[in-house]
């Protein structure tokens, strides 16, 4: 048997594809969490300057969330783009909200943790 580089190499990317639109993901969401609600905890500083530092942070965001949905577009439908960065987000604020502001997850949490599986189910499925 024949081997083709070319169509392996070719296989490969496609398959990092969803890998690296997840990571991208990850990281900007990180960087969304914390410039929407980091400033939270600075409450005496004036409302301009957390805003201006808050779109310094938000810029970050954005260079990791544009190429992970230019990246992740063929691979994914852009509806499950979207169900996948709000997974992410969710997941990324339950972490952040823990150790940055002491919050606890309850049983709620976990239902609503539920859901986005099920939305997810079905976001990546046709019926």
């Amino acid at each position: 048997m024949a081997y083709a580089p070319s169509t392996t190499l070719a296989n490969f990317r496609v398959s990092n594809r969803g890998m690296w639109t997840i990571v991208l993901l990850i990281c900007s969401n990180i960087f969304m969490t914390i410039a929407w609600y980091g400033h939270l905890k600075f409450g005496q500083q004036p409302l301009w300057k957390v805003i201006l530092v808050s779109w310094g942070i938000a810029f970050f965001e954005y260079c990791f969330q544009v190429p992970a949905n230019r990246i992740g577009y063929g691979r994914f439908t852009p509806v499950q783009l979207k169900v996948i960065q709000e997974i992410i987000t969710l997941t990324v604020f339950g972490v952040f909200a823990t150790y940055y502001f002491g919050s606890h997850l309850r049983w709620n949490h976990a239902v609503a943790a539920g859901f986005l599986v099920a939305a997810a189910f079905f976001a990546f499925h046709q019926f």
